[in-house]
This record gives C-alpha cells, structure tokens and sequence, in this order.
C-alpha cells in the first residue's frame, strides 16, 4: 500500500530514541523527508545522519518557546516544505503522588504539556489542507499507570487539547490525531520494568494481560505513527489510537 508519503515533510520531536525515533525512521522509508530533534544537538544530528539525506537534525528543548517556529523554518529552508509534525516527548519523571516534587511536575508541565501545545499551535497557523499534528500520548489517556503520577496528569489533558483542536481545525482540512503506546519494547519500559524487586517477574505479568502476550516492538509503533500520518488516513481525525497489543478492553 502507498500510503503517499512520497516528498512530505515532517517535523518528529523527540526523535533521536524510542519511540520518536521509530516513528522518524518509518516516514523516511516511505519516502518523507524529515527533520530529527532531540534536546542533544550531537544526538540529533547522529540520528538524523543515520536516517540518510532525507533527514536532517536540531538540537531544540520542546520547552523552549521558540522552539516550534525554529523547528518549522528549518523544515522549509532545508525541504521546501511542511506537511505535519509529530510531537514525542521523553516521559515524565516516575513517582507516586508523594514522591514527586513541585519542580518535576513543572518541568514536565513545560516540556509534555505547554510545549506540546506551543509546537501544535504554531504547526496550524502554517499547515494547509492535508497537513497534520500527531502527537505521542501514552495509555494513561484512558486508565491511570501506577507509579506514572505526573503522566497520569498530564496525558489526558493533552489528549483532550488534541480533540479540541481537530474540531477547530477540521473545517480547514487539517487533522489532528493521538497515538497511546503501552508496553512497547524501548529504553524507558525497560528502565520503568527494572525499578521493580523483580523485573523479569514484573514482564511476565505485564505480558500476561496483553492479549497479544508480548510487548510491542518500536518498529511496531512506528509503522502505526507513519500511517496516521500519511494522506493514506486522510479521514481519520480527533482519533486516539491504543497501541497496545489490545491491552484497553474499552472500545
């Protein structure tokens, strides 16, 4: 299937691991062009050299306020062009409601709520029909995750700013959609599996309540990100989709 990716130009943040990055190495495949940022400008631009020509990378913090204009210049002066943006953060700072200080929910408001916001804003006032906002929430949108207090605050309020801007922006032909990982394999579920007494244990079980009875593999992820992306979902908008493996039992 052509999903029409073909010269499309995108902005992926977060984009130098994970999830960000799957999502960034599943566009450039399909023939999109891409522009690779990280908060670390030498991991930016290792990430976006491995991904070949088509890609280019910026050091940039999502919290910066004038990281989205910068972001979006730099997709036009080096592809012509800016078709959509996917917006990917690092997860928050785990803990539970005691354990999480003022200056972490701050931070993380920043970087996973206020930037995320500022970078779709900006996005809309420069995308024209058929240009789109994705952005990479998490499962806690729907059912909170022990231990992931500060995400399960700011999760579904983003995801609830994304369903309010696909109904603004849905009359200019603009889409805007939402991605819900759970278990997928990458760095941060790792680390999150082995602040458990027993982390082999604590997968086990884990897995044992995906119906797929595995966890997600990143490439998995990034197939999913590309398609919601790509002109080839052209009527999909306002749209939460779990990547889980069928974990949400909720339709």
């Amino acid at each position: 299937m052509d999903l029409g990716l073909k010269d499309r130009v995108y902005v992926v943040t977060g984009a130098t691991r994970g999830l960000g990055n799957a999502a960034a190495r599943s566009l450039v495949a399909d023939g999109a062009k891409v522009v690779v940022t990280g908060r670390d400008e030498k991991r930016a631009v290792a990430a976006a050299a491995e991904l070949g020509p088509n890609a280019v990378g910026v050091g940039v913090d999502n919290a910066d306020p004038a990281a989205a204009e910068r972001l979006i210049g730099v997709a036009r002066e080096n592809f012509g062009g800016f078709d959509g943006v996917l917006i990917s953060v690092g997860g928050p700072a785990p803990g539970f409601v005691a354990d999480n200080t003022d200056e972490q929910w701050q931070t993380a408001f920043e970087s996973v709520f206020l930037g995320a916001v500022r970078l779709a804003r900006a996005a809309a006032g420069e995308l024209e029909a058929g240009g789109v906002i994705g952005f990479v929430l998490s499962a806690s949108v729907h059912e909170p995750l022990p231990g992931l207090t500060i995400s399960n605050g700011l999760r579904p309020g983003l995801a609830g700013f994304a369903k309010s801007l696909a109904d603004e922006l849905g009359p200019r032909g603009i889409r805007v959609v939402g991605l819900l990982p759970s278990r997928i394999d990458t760095d941060r579920v790792r680390e999150l599996d082995g602040m458990s007494a027993d982390p082999e244990a604590t997968r086990a079980a884990n897995e044992s309540r995906i119906p797929l009875r595995r966890y997600g593999t990143p490439e998995e992820f990034g197939r999913a990100a590309a398609f919601f992306l790509s002109p080839a979902a052209s009527y999909l908008t306002g749209v939460m989709l779990p990547v889980d493996g069928g974990m949400r039992h909720g339709f």
